[in-house]
């Protein structure tokens, strides 16, 4: 029996990133000491209470049902959160939907959205799920291309009329994956008025939304006067309170768009784990100075990487945010090349730019998932690598 995936799936750009983890599997086998700056999984613990929540409510054997939904105590969390963070006013009842993860609720939204034939603006580079919801629903990505000389920002007057005029959606994400780049209220008021003239529902994927470096403000798109008219924000907790493996997060904003995606949840899952949204509670409703606390650890890897990779020659530019950096390449090299010799030569993975789309090549993806001496560490090897191989 000849068994293969749809051409759909064939079609998805898993297979970089399974690519990268074999060659690391293979150097390891080898004997090599690798440093994995690939995945951008944090390395660091969730709060104390958010755990000792999450042990409670696992030793009650009543809790172990289907939840269907989120539980008020949860969605309220959410809207606490918004309020004291971004003050954002949220209507418990019709502007939160909890997700498992906002990568469950990125990988639906086509679907629950698109048709056949309907044009998607997607950002490039971009994170890979923005591109393959869209494929999976038949619907025709429009890449928006994000350019250094832009301040990695889309221009939005140049896309044509003809393509806006059959675009149902867009998605935009500030701070954003793999590209790190901040957007402006500035920006965030020319997208709600583009979305209101060419009826285009915004997404923004906000995942990063505590990960903001250096003192920039954190501005949230449902900060931003008419957003929710327009479109709705993906958040998460698995960056901003390291609870990746829960696969707990939400969307916020407009209702009607809301509760189109439920719909789509209604056939697909059954709710998440009681004690696991007890202890997402936990975590909305803690003392956020530990935010800051994980802001400042994030600086001091961020600058011990870069500080040790200038004196390599390569000097790259800081991150404002997020757990990553987004570096442009010495010249002479192709992405993957240089992505795959150094796993070989150097020990250390990391991401090729050209993964998350086009305009990605001539960068790699770095990911600050590992303490500061370790990533000094990781900047002496590629000092040596670069050295050899000049």
């Amino acid at each position: 029996m000849n068994i293969v995936a749809s051409k759909k799936l064939q079609s998805m750009t898993e297979s970089i990133f399974t690519e990268v983890a074999n060659r690391k599997h293979e150097a390891i086998k080898r004997g090599i000491d690798v440093i994995d700056l690939s995945v951008g999984s944090p390395d660091l613990p969730p709060s104390s209470s958010a755990v000792s929540t999450l042990v409670k409510y696992a030793a009650d054997p009543t809790k172990y049902g289907y939840t269907l939904t989120g539980i008020p105590d949860f969605n309220r969390a959410v809207c606490s959160f918004y309020k004291n963070r971004y003050s954002v006013e949220l209507d418990v009842a019709s502007e939160v939907l909890q997700l498992m993860g906002s990568q469950d609720g990125l990988a639906h939204l086509a679907t629950a959205f698109i048709n056949p034939g309907d044009y998607v603006l997607v950002p490039d580079p971009g994170y890979p799920i923005y591109q393959d919801n869209v494929v999976l629903a038949g619907g025709i990505i429009y890449p928006m291309p994000l350019l250094e000389e832009n301040q990695f920002l889309p221009q939005l007057d140049e896309i044509p009329l003809e393509i806006l005029k059959k675009t149902k959606m867009m998605i935009i994400s500030y701070p954003g994956n793999p590209v790190t780049a901040l957007a402006d209220k500035s920006f965030f008021e020319k997208v709600v008025q583009f979305a209101k003239e060419h009826n285009i529902l915004v997404i923004h994927d906000f995942a990063y939304s505590e990960l903001i470096f250096d003192g920039n403000p954190q501005i949230s798109f449902m900060s931003i006067s008419g957003a929710k008219e327009v479109g709705i924000e993906f958040n998460s907790l698995s960056k901003t309170f390291n609870m990746a493996g829960c696969r707990i997060g939400y969307a916020v904003g407009n209702p009607t768009a809301l509760t189109i995606l439920n719909s789509l949840k209604g056939l697909v899952d059954y709710g998440i784990f009681y004690p696991i949204q007890k202890a997402g509670e936990a975590a909305l409703l803690s003392d956020y100075s530990a935010l800051q606390d994980q802001v400042n650890e994030y600086e001091r890897r961020r600058d011990a990487l870069l500080g040790g990779l200038e004196q390599s020659g390569w000097k790259v530019a800081k991150s404002p945010a997020t757990m990553f950096v987004w570096a442009k390449i010495p010249s002479g090299w192709k992405s993957r090349e240089f992505t795959f010799e150094l796993i070989e030569q150097a020990g250390v993975a990391v991401v090729p730019g050209d993964a998350f789309g086009q305009k990605g090549e001539g960068y790699v993806r770095i990911a600050l998932v590992q303490p500061a001496e370790r990533l000094s560490e990781a900047a002496k090897r590629i000092q040596q690598f670069l050295y050899q191989t000049k």
